[in-house]
């Protein structure tokens, strides 16, 4: 079994990639539109240089080659999303070839990153008719296009989602609606392969690969011929059907865009400084200070925000304070008070070097963090929370398999949750008692 992808990524930019249509905000169809953008007569086009930087910002990601000149075609084919019955992208020169990503340590190589313009959007109507949407057509799209590397529907979907974090972390993508991301998914059992259009979601691309696979299947065992077609994804039915015959290259009668030039990007590409992503820093984690990947990941997928905190603590403190305390109180209060890191987050660092200097115990720093977290204003220290806290040490104390068992799967803490909930009997909340129970194991570990 072999199966590449093709992704298609709607970027972050405030134009069109070929007009100064915006991208986003359009209330009503066809509202976003112009004479460029719907391919009217006499219309040229001009290329959105923050599209080629974004782009380029991808192809760099990705260990691709980046050439000198670069320039774009029309490929054409008739579709009424398609309003002037030709898309501008990029077929020859494109703005990357040969990179590669590493799925762990197993290498998926990228075929080649290129530019293009999004179509419009069909959408079918209850009487068996189609209306068409072209406030999309003309939004910037980069594809990435792998070698057929990938050798089950999981891995592909596993595949898509380390490869779009990384994406979204150099790019600022976010996923906001019209700004999708859609997959092309090539797989063949046999010989010939077959092609699924448009699958949005990573369940849908695992989804539909299975389908496939098990569709292919058993047709060459019943002797059947696996035909060379475009199929679609029927994402409430979970099943492909088939929408036209594949088309080769040649079909499409690429020619170049006479309205465009020749573009000169290999000084724009060197000047591009890519930040550190998500599975470099947790790389990085592991091998600078000695974390567990488990916790690594669980910090940077957090947030790459929490992720620097982490940083400003160990530097002030150590590794193992900044690593209990980070994955601990303030992992699990982080989503109130992330839109706040920039203004506190200095505050958050001093008030754990302040227990690393003794001037507090572990449960006043504890209650301080929740409250600079969480704005709930905290007047004096809670005996019930000593109470707590000693009796989670006794019990771990008590059933001491517990700690490495955790290092394992985190889901292990759960025995002194329970044990912890069923001796109190409601006198502490849930979440502080989950709380307590993890930082005092990761003190362990």
């Amino acid at each position: 079994m072999k199966i590449g992808l093709e992704i298609h990524v709607q970027l972050p930019t405030k134009s069109k990639m070929f007009c100064s249509c915006p991208t986003t905000g359009a209330d009503l169809p066809n509202t976003h539109v112009c004479p460029v953008c719907l391919g009217l007569p006499g219309s040229k086009p001009s290329l959105n240089k923050q599209a080629v930087v974004l782009g380029l910002t991808i192809a760099k990601k990705l260990g691709c080659s980046i050439p000198d000149t670069t320039w774009f075609s029309r490929k054409t084919y008739f579709y009424p999303d398609l309003c002037k019955h030709f898309q501008i992208t990029q077929y020859d020169m494109p703005i990357g070839l040969g990179g590669v990503f590493y799925l762990g340590k197993k290498p998926i190589r990228i075929t080649r990153v290129h530019l293009e313009e999004d179509p419009g959007k069909t959408k079918r109507v209850g009487d068996g008719s189609s209306l068409v949407d072209y406030n999309r057509s003309g939004i910037p799209l980069v594809e990435i296009v792998t070698e057929p590397d990938i050798s089950t529907p999981m891995e592909a979907r596993e595949f898509l989602s380390a490869i779009l974090t990384e994406i979204r972390s150099v790019i600022d993508l976010t996923d906001n609606g019209e700004r999708s991301v859609r997959c092309d998914c090539n797989i063949s059992v046999g010989k010939e392969r077959c092609e699924v259009k448009n699958v949005t979601g990573l369940k849908n691309v695992e989804a539909c690969l299975k389908y496939e696979v098990v569709r292919q299947t058993k047709l060459l065992k019943a002797g059947g011929k696996i035909e060379r077609e475009t199929r679609r994804f029927d994402e409430e039915k979970k099943v492909t059907f088939s929408a036209r015959k594949k088309e080769f290259e040649a079909d499409y009668g690429y020619i170049g865009e006479p309205d465009l030039g020749i573009y000169h990007i290999s000084k724009i590409a060197e000047s591009i400084q890519l930040r550190e992503s998500p599975l470099v820093k947790i790389a990085r984690f592991q091998k600078e200070y000695g974390m567990d990947e488990k916790i690594a990941k669980q910090i940077v997928n957090t947030s790459m925000s929490l992720a620097d905190i982490f940083e400003r603590i160990a530097k002030a403190t150590d590794v193992a304070t900044a690593t209990s305390w980070t994955s601990g109180t303030i992992a699990a209060n982080w989503k109130s008070f992330e839109s706040k890191a920039d203004e506190k987050g200095e505050e958050l660092v001093d008030t754990v070097v302040d227990y690393y200097k003794g001037k507090m115990t572990d449960t006043e720093c504890n209650i301080r963090i929740k409250a600079l977290m969480t704005g709930r204003i905290v007047t004096e220290m809670s005996a019930s929370c000593a109470d707590l806290e000693a009796l989670v040490r006794k019990t771990i104390d008590e059933n001491p398999s517990v700690v490495e068992d955790y290092r394992k799967n985190g889901k292990a803490a759960n025995r002194i949750i329970g044990l912890i909930m069923k001796e109190t009997g409601g006198q502490y909340s849930s979440s502080d008692i989950v709380d307590t129970t993890k930082r005092l194991i990761e003190e362990r570990l």
